[in-house]
């Protein structure tokens, strides 16, 4: 199949940053062909022609940070700190299912297509003893809302008992999440060129897992060839956390245990000092930035600035949606830019960096910037077109500010691979009326769960 977005103002985010203000896109089955100034030729084979007029059309947004499941347990501990609002939760996630994880994962998805993402990481990090293959439910998920996805074996094993946050009944042994994870990798994961799932590795946190597990899992996923993530930075809390227990801080921490490096992104990274910087700098380790989601529980706001002047690879992310309830990636691209000139002035982070940050910078993060990440031929056929002449943006000139200061715009088309996920601002194969009845059915059930528990 040949789709053409004809007439649209193209930000293509390669090498030479380049931008049409009236161009056109050629896709081929699963990648692009050709990206060019101007109206696309007629009389292509076989082709289906997309009017871009009043649009825009980016590479598609790509999420770094999530807890999908976490879709079910919205509006809860709205006023707390992190480890507040954990305690008050880590009773209601240790009665997760498969079902649950599956509708959660769902509701989660689709509000991330619906906003512009393509392709997303998940973090998944509890596993009741009956709780079935909670990563398959959330692949198959994935699978239906055609998303590119990256899931994440996450873990804990540091419990209560042993002076970590999580009660005991939600955390694992480690020779349990050892095999679990590398079945999970052998089982999933897919390195092709065209893969759209690859599994990742990640210990959720300093203050829920031991050093053993960081040092075996960091073995495991290097030995595999996949990524490894966790959480780091992330509020003073974790900052004192480290401390006490370890005499350092966090970066110094997971450095000491070979969590260092191109192939680990880490979720947050708000409280870095200078030196923390260019530690990461000098080994390339990534960093997923969530600012709605560290404003929602008070925890800061990221150096984005300093970390991208410094060249650590940045990205964007949702994070759970206990924490951020939205759930909307275009509005990460907005706060990412206004939090940044909050506590930097005009010029920290203009409206294409904060661009950048959602497409290219997201897929370097997750290692696929390869294939995807930029509109340029050879690359895979990830595509948001947005209607940029509606009221809220009629009339603002540049098409990038218009998506990136306005109100978040609708959705025209969303290509994953070529195919059509959104259309028209809805789901092109998903009842969304049903899903929301889904979500409250299978959140309520899970409240009750806890609660009876």
């Amino acid at each position: 199949m040949t789709i053409v977005l004809d007439g649209c103002a193209v930000v293509t985010m390669d090498g030479d940053r380049s931008e049409h203000a009236v161009g056109h896109v050629v896709v081929e089955d699963a990648r692009i062909v050709a990206v060019a100034s101007g109206r696309a030729p007629r009389g292509l084979d076989d082709a289906t022609y997309v009017d871009g007029s009043g649009c825009l059309a980016t590479p598609g947004l790509v999420n770094t940070h999530h807890h999908l499941y976490q879709w079910l347990t919205r509006g809860v501990a709205v006023d707390h700190t992190l480890f507040e609002w954990l305690t008050t939760l880590y009773p209601v996630w240790g009665c997760l299912d498969e079902d649950a994880v599956r509708i959660g994962a769902t509701g989660a998805l689709v509000q991330l297509a619906r906003t512009g993402c393509t392709t997303t990481t998940d973090h998944h990090y509890v596993f009741p003893t009956d709780g079935g293959d909670l990563l398959g439910a959330e692949i198959e998920a994935a699978r239906e809302v055609g998303l590119r996805f990256l899931p994440t074996r996450g873990s804990m094993d540091l419990g209560a008992s042993q002076g970590g946050l999580p009660p005991d009944h939600v955390v694992e042994h480690l020779d349990q999440i050892l095999t679990a994870t590398a079945d999970a990798i052998d089982r999933h994961h897919d390195a092709s060129p065209d893969s759209m799932l690859r599994v990742g590795v990640a210990p959720c946190s300093p203050f829920s897992v031991t050093a053993d597990l960081l040092e075996q899992t960091a073995l495991l996923a290097r030995d595999k060839g996949v990524r490894l993530h966790t959480h780091l930075a992330e509020t003073v809390d974790e900052d004192d956390f480290c401390r006490e227990k370890f005499g350092c801080g966090p970066v110094e921490y997971v450095e000491s245990l070979g969590w260092l490096g191109p192939d680990v992104w880490l979720a947050h990274g708000v409280h870095l000092g200078d030196s923390d910087i260019a530690t990461m700098a000098s080994s390339q380790t990534c960093v997923a930035h969530c600012p709605s989601s560290n404003a929602r529980l008070g925890a800061g706001i990221c150096r984005t600035r300093d970390l991208h002047a410094a060249g650590v690879p940045v990205g964007l992310g949702v994070d759970g949606a206990a924490s951020n309830e939205a759930a909307s990636l275009v509005e990460e691209l907005r706060h990412s830019v206004l939090f940044a000139r909050a506590v930097g002035g005009p010029r920290a982070l203009t409206v294409r960096d904060g661009l950048e940050l959602a497409t290219l910078g997201g897929a370097r993060v997750l290692g696929w910037d390869d294939q995807i990440g930029s509109l340029e031929p050879g690359k895979l056929a990830d595509i948001a077109l947005w209607r940029i002449d509606t009221a809220p943006h009629a009339g603002i000139p540049d098409p990038v500010a218009a998506l990136v200061l306005g109100t978040p715009p609708p959705l025209e088309l969303l290509l994953v691979q070529g195919r059509a996920v959104v259309r028209n601002d809805a789901m092109v194969d998903l009842d969304e009326d049903r899903l929301a009845i889904d979500v409250g059915a299978a959140s309520e059930a899970l409240a009750g769960k806890a609660v009876g528990g």
